[in-house]
């Protein structure tokens, strides 16, 4: 308790110390380019450095020192292509603000993420640049960066980005306007951040593309060929600027034909799917077990002979036992399915986006749940 109580005041100290950092930079650089934006990156970098500085010191073992062995995988992008090992990660819906929630995690499941992933959507508002600081954070705690990047288009405006279309309007054939080079100039600029970062990220552009339902980025709006240019643009982009430590996660949904989005092998390092068992909570679902949400399109996804990450990895707790759902899972996964080389543990306290009811996907106060997937993990090689 004490160790918390010092954390949230020490975090807390930092947060009013930022604070008045931006108000001195923005009164010092009204006549100046972008105060607020340096600011609010100035304020990030604050807390989250001062927050990870009480992570990875004010704990017996250094998280750093336990990712060891994950060196030669942070110095070389051909390391992450062969790896042998399958390398866990999660994500944790409250990082935006701290990673105490993936610690946590670790801490429940006895083990250390060589992986984080993060969020991250188009757009040209401070929020929506390269999310420099989160890397940063990543990497002093050891770990990959693992960035969902989606491309909402609704956000640029038409006076520096000009497509004739506003708003919403603005995702409608949207995948034409980045591959014709509409927003090269976003692009360019997150991959010399990207660049930057000197570190391996695994970046996942425009998931569950072939959803119709879902994000404007998909068939509703674009075809299979405008998908496929604006994702080969994008990966020329960012090889133009150098940003060779980006290896690429293409992401289809399973459930939905996806062969006809395929990029290309020069275009892709990864193929990533999401496994989600939602269980009865909507008339479109039940409960599924992981052999039905993966299992039965392994194949399909084996065809490109790719390393395979699992995105998104969890089970709600309504329809059946998720213990057992996690341990069978986890247990088959390097037995039937070997080129599966990732996984992240979907780490979701408050998830509105798919139903209108607000959805737990957190495990680390299940004992049952988490000591099954101790068990399970325990049995990798």
């Amino acid at each position: 308790m004490k160790r918390i109580i010092f954390r949230v005041g020490a975090v807390a100290i930092a947060a009013i110390i930022a604070t008045l950092m931006v108000l001195g930079l923005n009164r010092a650089g009204r006549t100046g380019k972008g105060p607020i934006e340096n600011a609010m990156t100035y304020t990030g970098d604050a807390v989250t450095t001062f927050e990870h500085k009480i992570i990875t010191e004010q704990r017996e073992e250094k998280r750093e020192d336990k990712l060891k062995w994950l060196a030669k995988y942070k110095t070389s992008t051909k390391e992450l292509l062969r790896t042998e090992k399958i390398l866990v990660g999660a994500y944790d819906n409250e990082s935006d603000e701290s990673f105490q929630g993936i610690v946590d995690l670790e801490d429940t499941l006895k083990t250390t993420f060589p992986l984080i992933h993060i969020y991250s959507a188009w757009g040209n508002k401070p929020n929506e640049l390269f999310p420099e600081a989160l890397v940063k954070s990543i990497v002093s705690l050891g770990s990959i960066p693992v960035i969902t990047w989606e491309p909402w288009l609704n956000d640029f405006g038409e006076d520096e980005y000009p497509v004739g279309r506003k708003g919403d309007e603005r995702n409608r054939n949207g995948m034409k306007d980045v591959a014709a080079g509409v927003y090269d100039k976003y692009i360019a600029a997150w991959a010399r951040a990207a660049k930057r970062a000197g570190t391996p990220i695994m970046l996942r552009l425009g998931h569950e593309m072939n959803d119709g339902y879902r994000y404007p980025w998909g068939p509703q709006n674009n075809d299979t060929t405008e998908f496929i240019a604006a994702w080969q643009h994008v990966h020329k982009v960012f090889r133009a600027q150098g940003a060779d430590n980006v290896l690429w996660i293409w992401g289809p949904h399973p459930a939905y034909p996806f062969a006809g989005f395929y990029p290309g092998d020069a275009y892709v390092d990864y193929v990533g799917v999401g496994s989600l068992n939602y269980g009865p909570i909507a008339a479109w679902s039940k409960w599924w077990s992981f052999r039905e949400i993966f299992g039965n399109h392994y194949k399909a996804l084996a065809v490109y002979n790719k390393p395979i990450i699992i995105t998104e990895f969890g089970s709600l707790a309504v329809g059946g036992n998720r213990a057992d759902w996690y341990k069978q899972a986890l247990e088959s996964i390097p037995v039937k399915y070997p080129l599966v080389k990732g996984l992240i543990f979907f780490h979701f306290s408050k998830d509105n986006t798919t139903t209108q009811q607000v959805l737990n996907w957190t495990i680390k106060n299940d004992r049952k749940v988490t000591q099954a997937i101790r068990g399970a993990m325990s049995t990798w090689k």
